[in-house]
């Protein structure tokens, strides 16, 4: 069984492409990665050296490369995980969020099309090759804003707000279209907030992690009110991998931590997490950047608010866990700590990601809000 795991070494690629060759050693994987800003090669360095592992440095959008990964490859599982990914990045270049996510979708899948094709039944539909399947990683954004009550659930409409949720919703749709017209095998799942290691620091928790050490200023956007259900990377590659393996073909699934916290609430626990685990720990203290007094709440400041922000997410993940038999297994009390230890004992990779042009980003991004 051979994986294309495009974005590969993001956040949750990395973290899914550890997972499944710990879980299914009888596997290879192609990981197709264009190593922009938030991927890091040095984040999957371990599993390259892993001989069931070939690397391919690309962009989705480029057809040649694509094509070349499907003659190459006898692909059996496409798991797309790349994209453009932050919210805030999209609303300054909203046209890289459409060539990338939407664009770069429909390039796999014509490929992955191309490849799997066996000819054609009696009504002139493609037949496909047997255990076959492209996997959509898409996001609860597409669903818009919930008010205080209630839950996104797989028939939800669609009613993005921003220029990235509305690329991922277009992507979504594309892959439905391959689904309706080419009777093609996919799937798509929509996430959560993620959270845990290797999370690139412009997210919000990796990112208060880091300003906290540094004794930096915490921006929150607004009044920071806004709610979010936050979801453990592990908990969430093990839902990817059983959708693919399991999941009914065309069908969506919904995948949410019943983790819901209001922003303000994520910072001030970060802030007495990291504070606690410093205290306790000599060793992590050498991650601290700043006088150990200086981690408390009179670092959180706040900021202009986002514009368009959605107000609250929620996912019900009540159709994975009645099919599949998934649930998400990562308390946010213990994923948080888990996270925080993370980053203490990880402050190498945090200083290699965050050289160069993300402090450019960063001070275009906060300094005048």
């Amino acid at each position: 069984m051979t994986y294309l795991v495009t974005g590969g070494a993001g956040f949750i690629g990395a973290n899914f492409v550890k997972y499944v060759l710990a879980k299914h050693p009888d596997i290879r994987l192609v990981i197709l990665d264009a190593l922009t800003y938030a991927g890091n090669i040095g984040t999957i360095a371990d599993e390259l050296k892993d001989p069931r592992v070939k690397f391919v440095k690309g962009d989705i959008v480029d057809s040649e490369v694509v094509a070349k990964i499907f003659s190459e490859n006898e692909i059996d599982f496409v798991v797309n995980f790349a994209a453009e990914s932050h919210v805030d990045r999209s609303i300054e270049n909203p046209q890289l969020f459409l060539e990338t996510n939407i664009l770069g979708a429909q390039n796999l899948l014509e490929n992955a099309k191309k490849a799997w094709s066996k000819g054609k039944d009696e009504s002139g539909y493609p037949l496909y090759r047997e255990g076959v399947k492209f996997l959509q990683v898409s996001t609860d954004e597409v669903y818009g804003s919930l008010g205080e009550t209630g839950y996104f659930t797989e028939t939800t409409p669609l009613d993005p707000r921003s220029p990235y949720s509305a690329s991922k919703a277009g992507a979504d749709m594309i892959v439905t279209a391959y689904s309706e017209t080419y009777k093609m095998p996919v799937n798509i799942t929509r996430c959560s907030n993620n959270y845990g290691p290797y999370h690139f620091p412009e997210k919000l928790i990796p990112l208060i992690i880091k300003n906290i050490l540094e004794g930096k200023k915490l921006p929150v956007y607004g009044d920071g009110t806004n709610v979010r259900d936050w979801l453990y990377v592990e908990d969430h590659c093990k839902a990817i991998d059983t959708v693919l393996l399991h999941g009914r073909p065309g069908q969506v699934y919904n995948v949410g931590g019943h983790n819901e916290m209001k922003n303000i609430d994520i910072v001030r626990l970060t802030i007495a997490t990291v504070r606690r685990l410093t205290e306790e720990n000599p060793e992590y203290r050498k991650a601290l950047k700043t006088a150990p007094e200086n981690i408390n709440d009179n670092l959180i400041t706040f900021v202009k608010d986002r514009l368009g922000h959605d107000k609250r997410y929620a996912i019900d993940p009540a159709k994975i866990t009645a099919e599949l038999g998934w649930q998400p297994e990562t308390r946010f009390a213990d994923g948080i700590v888990k996270t925080i230890r993370w980053y203490l004992e990880n402050q190498d990779w945090v200083d290699e990601v965050t050289s160069g042009e993300y402090m450019k980003y960063y001070e275009k991004m906060y300094a005048n809000r």
